[in-house]
This record gives C-alpha cells, sequence and structure tokens, in this order.
C-alpha cells in the first residue's frame, strides 16, 4: 500500500497505468479526498460522475461514486460512457451540481485511467482546488460507501448539441463522411448526431474495445491514417475525429489531407463571426498557429493568447466575452456552450459551415489562406535520456540564439517554455513535458521545408549537438 505521496494532480486531474498505480484502493483514497472538499465547500450538493470506454471504467466510476457520497453529498452516475464534454455540460447545467468527476485518461494509451475534477460550471478545477484534493488524502483507503443515483445524461447533452447547430443546413448539403472515434467515447454519438441530419456516415473503431485495437487515441497522423485513406477511397467529404474521451477533434478534407486543430479554429471562428454574426474574444494558446492571430486581424477581433493548457483558456473564458477558444492540440471550446472542449460540437459546426457554404474543407481551407496567407506546422516530441533532459533544462533559460536556420531571431518569448519569433511570422516554440522526459518541439512557417529545418534547429538546440 502505497502513500499519500504516490499520488500528483497533474493539470487536468491525476493519471496513472490501470492496475499499476490506478487501483481500486487509490481510487478510492482520491474519491474521498475530493468528496472531503466537495462537502467542504458545499455540504449536501450535488456532484455528477462519468466515464470513458477505458477498461472498467464503468466499475471505476461506481467506486468513485459510492466513496464520494459518504460525505453527504447526493451523487449521480452516468448509466453507460460519455464525453468528457457531455459530463461538462452536464454539471453546468444542473442548478444543483457543485462539480464532477470524469473517469478517463483522454488521449493517453489504453493502459491509463484517470480521474478528472470539474467545478460548478463544468470548467477545470484551478490548481488552488486540486492541491486542497491533494493535501486532504489520507494512505488508507475509507472503507464507507454511501448510495448514488444512476442516470441519463448522454440524451439531453445529445439534444443541446443538435439544437446548437442549423440542422437544416447540413440536410441540403447531402454529406457523406466518416467518423472516427479511435474506439473512444465519441462513438456512436456523433455518428448517429450527424445521420439524424441526413448525413450519410462511415464510422470506424466504433465498438467497445478496452485495448483501443493497440490504436493511440489522439487524432492526429499516424493514429488517423487509416481513416484518411477510407476518404479518399470512397470520396467522402470529411473525416471527423475524436480522441479518447471526445473532447479534441481533427479532421480529413476529401483528398485525405490532414485538417489540424489550428485551422479547425480558424474555419469555426471565420464561421461563427461571418455566417452566424457573432462577435467576441478568440483565445489561443502560445503552441496555436498565427492564422488566429492573422484572422483576427482581418476580422476586428482580439486575439488572446496564454501559455499552453485549456486550463489559462477557461480561465479567460470566466473573465467574459470570449467567442472561442482553442489549442493546438485539438481542444476547442466554445463558452455559450460550455466552457470546455468539445470534439462533437466542432465537428457539427464544421458540418454546419460546409452545409452553409456549401464548400468542401479543402475549399474552406483555400479561402482561409486567401484572407490570412498560408501556414505550415509541425511538433514533434523528443524523448530524452534524463540526462540530456536535465542537462537542456539548465540551459534553456539562456537560449538566445541570433539566428535559426538561416533566420534572423527577431524576439524570445519565455512565458512557457521558449519561443523564438522569426520574419514572416514564423517561430520555433520549446517547451518540457512536466510528466516524462519529454521535449515538445513546434515549429510553424509559410513552408514546410522551413518548417523541417526549424524542427532541427530546435532539435539541436535541445540536445545541445
Amino acid at each position: 500500500m502505497g502513500t499519500s505521496h504516490d499520488i500528483r494532480f497533474g493539470t487536468d486531474g491525476w493519471r496513472a497505468v490501470i492496475a499499476e498505480d490506478f487501483t481500486y484502493d487509490n481510487l478510492r483514497r482520491v474519491a474521498d479526498a475530493a468528496g472531503r472538499v466537495f462537502a467542504e465547500d458545499a455540504p449536501g450538493g450535488v456532484v455528477i460522475v462519468g466515464h470513458d470506454t477505458r477498461f472498467e471504467a464503468p466499475s471505476f466510476a461506481r467506486v468513485a461514486a459510492e466513496v464520494l457520497a459518504t460525505h453527504g453529498l447526493r451523487v449521480k452516475v452516468t448509466d453507460r460512457y460519455l464525453p468528457t464534454p457531455a459530463l461538462c455540460w452536464s454539471v453546468a447545467h444542473d442548478d444543483e451540481a457543485v462539480g464532477g468527476v470524469m473517469l478517463t485518461a483522454s488521449h493517453n494509451p489504453a493502459s491509463y485511467l484517470g480521474f478528472k475534477l470539474r467545478m460548478a460550471d463544468g470548467g477545470a478545477s484551478p490548481v488552488s482546488f486540486t492541491q486542497r484534493v491533494e493535501a486532504a488524502l489520507v494512505a488508507k483507503p475509507p472503507v464507507a460507501r454511501g448510495t448514488y443515483e444512476v442516470v441519463d445524461l448522454v440524451a439531453p447533452y445529445l439534444s443541446a448539441l443538435r439544437s446548437f447547430v442549423d440542422g437544416d443546413a447540413i440536410a441540403k448539403a447531402g454529406l457523406r463522411v466518416a467518423v472516427d472515434p479511435l474506439y473512444g467515447a465519441g462513438q456512436g454519438y456523433l455518428a448517429d448526431t450527424l445521420r439524424s441530419f441526413g448525413v450519410e456516415v462511415t464510422e470506424l473503431h466504433s465498438e467497445l474495445n478496452p485495448g483501443f485495437g493497440g490504436l493511440h487515441p489522439e487524432p492526429i497522423p499516424p493514429h488517423i491514417d487509416e481513416v484518411r485513406e477510407l476518404v479518399k477511397r470512397e470520396g467522402l467529404d470529411a473525416a471527423f475525429i475524436t480522441d479518447g474521451d471526445a473532447d479534441r477533434i481533427g479532421a480529413a478534407d476529401r483528398n485525405g489531407a490532414f485538417v489540424n486543430p489550428h485551422r479547425i479554429i480558424a474555419l469555426i471562428t471565420r464561421h461563427l463571426v461571418e455566417d452566424r454574426g457573432l462577435t467576441g474574444k478568440v483565445v489561443k494558446t502560445l503552441s496555436t498557429s498565427v492564422l488566429v492571430d492573422r484572422l483576427g486581424a482581418a476580422l476586428g477581433l482580439e486575439v488572446v493568447t496564454t501559455p499552453v493548457g485549456f486550463k489559462w483558456i477557461y480561465e479567460e473564458m470566466v473573465k467574459g466575452g470570449v467567442l472561442i477558444g482553442g489549442e493546438e492540440s485539438g481542444g476547442i471550446g466554445i463558452p455559450d456552450h460550455v466552457r470546455e472542449r468539445d470534439g462533437l460540437l466542432m465537428a457539427l459546426l464544421l458540418a454546419e459551415m460546409m452545409g452553409q457554404r456549401g464548400q468542401g474543407l479543402a475549399e474552406l481551407v483555400e479561402d482561409l489562406f486567401a484572407v490570412t496567407g498560408p501556414m505550415e506546422y509541425l511538433r514533434i516530441d523528443l524523448k530524452l535520456e534524463q540526462a540530456t533532459m536535465d542537462a537542456f533544462v539548465v540551459r534553456m533559460p539562456d537560449l538566445a540564439p541570433t539566428e535559426l536556420a538561416g533566420l534572423e531571431v527577431l524576439d524570445i518569448v519565455r512565458t512557457d517554455g521558449v519561443k523564438f519569433l522569426l520574419p514572416d511570422d514564423a517561430w520555433l516554440l520549446l517547451r518540457t513535458s512536466g510528466t516524462e522526459p519529454l521535449v515538445r518541439v513546434y515549429a510553424e512557417a509559410s513552408s514546410a521545408g522551413v518548417v523541417d529545418d526549424l524542427l532541427d534547429a530546435g532539435k539541436g538546440l535541445v540536445t545541445g549537438v
């Protein structure tokens, strides 16, 4: 039996490998600590518990619920797997709910499960809250068991999604699309919602498979190569891909080309402003494309840049006046729906935009570039020996090259990692992972060749070679 020091909350809750650290005993300790804090802030309040499609996730969710209920909280548990945004929406739209718990490991490999905390508005828990939960951990799992109510959280959420979009516009478009939930919690739900609007849908990886069929549930290449091939082979209009808990989105056009989240954020922003007549601030993270800044300037919108991580976008949403917020990893949210990422809503809005404009994704991206100019982007993750990682961490604050890949360094931003600003809006960003010996190297420029050169320069800065 470990001590409370084994359990550490990261940026979005506690994650661990199932049957190693993610055990029933450790889960009971975490649920007990969360229950204490929720009950201290809101005695007798409602806490809603959801889970994704991972191994034993329904059982883990019920165990968490019976422990939470021992603290005098009224606990509701989903009757089936659901996307994280559905849990968040359910919490936000239940007047008595004081928070939520989602059993998911999002885009992590199948061997992981996690415990995400959500606040009364459905948004992520601030660090101050998770620190209190960590401090409330006890060494031994609690013995007491409480009772909970099993409820349908899926139907009301899907109804809200359908009412958020223009179903007639989607129906008139006569779309044929592929949907790939990557065996995750979006399975069935996005495909069926699109079908309810008359879209012809081919769905891949849509059965319960706790091993995810060996797939990594992150909606980026190479994990989405199969659905990209399908679109091209079958002559479909698009593919929409969601991650393990369906809060992230990826897409492919009719040629099978990956439409990355940077472009999706820009497309949906343009759609909300030009087609829906909305306005407001656009929030993006430091690692998100300059396309968003250029589009903001063209549309007269304020663009706010935050450190990497959706929690920073959420903080801006809480301040108010935000139209949309998004990050390069595919998490995009519209606070009018819920202050959280929602991959299903983004797919539906892309379908609505295609319907209203009568264009495919490839044409929509071309039109976007006519406004913003083209930009190419790539990220690589460098797995390092611990000694190399430690040496880089020491060197990083002093990195100050005057040129990279033959381009002059115009400015250096150190708010989150180190970001080098280069001519023509090109940039290179180096960031360390908080959970493993990994450095993420991001680059953007007007051509793929320059991006490759910048990534090579970034590797050199990291490894000292």
